[in-house]
């Protein structure tokens, strides 16, 4: 008999809530680039993109040659993604499946990416041991993740305190933005991984004033969309979070523009 998944609500609301990413790509682009570039892409090699998104890093690995397949929680980013790789000119099977259950053999992959993707899955522990388990040995994980102290973690933990307290005895997912902390990378890798090391990158995302920001971030961050629809029977405490996450702006915008640092891991399966 098949276990119950606990965070299975939880899922079901991120797959609804993040079909709204999609205006968002083009800020990710660059990125991509950067995070195959340290991951050692070489043609190929056998890549998955885990929680890809509309695709930027699977088509990106592609260019150099390499042989990508990408998974996804959300149908809709997955529809983009195809339409992506077409317009690029590339053949990239995109399949929707969870980063908790991956649904591919053992030691499927020479190279396993996420771009701030993986780091959503509620249980850190299962999310790691299935990315190494489709990794060959001597294989190489890499990701991308947002640190806990710039904008986006500091985004998450408004989130955080403006969400209601989940039910007695309901399982609580690990915060996303300890990803981006390398001894929590360090700790959650373990000695499952040689050869650890990291690098940061910043990405700067062009806004003509906070206020710009925080409409984009409410139209297209899906936690963000779906706090804001569960406050509209409370116009108070809706006019507080939209007034936190307009402040957190201020702070990072300037000269028309939103830099955001991020981290990126890169390890090998011990053999």
């Amino acid at each position: 008999m098949t276990q119950m998944d606990p965070f299975s609500q939880l899922k079901a609301a991120q797959r609804e809530g993040w079909s709204l990413f999609t205006p968002m790509e083009a800020g990710t682009t660059i990125p991509a680039f950067e995070l195959v570039r340290f991951a050692t892409v070489a043609p190929g090699e056998r890549v998955l993109d885990v929680a890809c998104g509309t695709g930027v890093v699977a088509i990106t690995a592609a260019r150099l040659g390499a042989v990508v397949e990408g998974l996804d929680l959300t149908s809709k980013l997955l529809e983009r993604a195809g339409q992506n790789a077409v317009l690029a000119g590339f053949q990239i099977q995109f399949r929707e499946g969870d980063a908790e259950a991956l649904p591919y053999p053992d030691a499927s992959f020479d190279v396993v990416l996420s771009q701030f993707g993986h780091m959503f899955a509620p249980r850190p522990e299962v999310t790691v041991s299935e990315m190494l388990r489709v990794l060959r040995p001597g294989g190489r994980i890499a990701f991308s993740t947002w640190p806990p102290d710039d904008y986006v973690g500091r985004f998450f933990a408004v989130l955080g305190r403006h969400t209601p307290p989940p039910p007695p005895g309901a399982p609580t997912p690990a915060p996303a933005p300890k990803w981006g902390d390398p001894e929590v990378v360090r700790q959650r890798l373990g000695d499952r991984v040689t050869g650890l090391s990291f690098a940061r990158g910043e990405v700067v995302f062009p806004a003509l004033s906070p206020e710009h920001v925080r409409r984009v971030m409410e139209t297209t961050i899906g936690p963000l969309a779906g706090l804001i629809e569960g406050l509209r029977s409370a116009p108070e405490k809706l006019e507080k979070l939209r007034s936190d996450v307009l402040e957190l702006g201020r702070e990072y915008w300037k000269e028309n523009r939103m830099r955001q640092a991020f981290l990126m891991s890169r390890a090998t399966k011990r053999a």
